[in-house]
């Protein structure tokens, strides 16, 4: 029982991040909950305690952690444009601006 206590607690908590970062935007907390629930239900035969379970776990916990502290969301202001405004979580956080050359090399 442990191992699914484990694995509802990894899922709640990939769950709160993506309610608390995609908060006001009802497509993405839509889609972010369906694309989570995949993720969770692709995993349900695995073993407790196995390998793959653990790297699962890890992962799930990976996800909620980078969620909550790597992706910002946009608002749209009045004059049409987006504003970001980045919280406290999200300090120290760092991002590469994707430049023509990091582009090129993606084709």
């Amino acid at each position: 029982m442990a191992a699914a206590a484990e694995g509802l607690a990894a899922y709640r908590a990939v769950l709160r991040a993506a309610r608390r970062t995609f908060a006001g935007d009802q497509l993405m907390l839509q889609e972010s909950a369906v694309e989570i629930r995949r993720r969770f239900e692709d995993h349900r035969g695995l073993a407790p305690g196995s390998d793959e379970a653990a790297r699962a776990l890890a992962d799930a916990r990976e996800a909620a952690h980078f969620i909550t502290h790597m992706i910002v969301q946009a608002t749209r202001a009045p004059s049409g444009s987006f504003v970001v405004k980045p919280e406290s979580v999200h300090a120290g956080a760092t991002l590469e601006v994707p430049s023509e050359e990091i582009l090129s090399k993606l084709k």
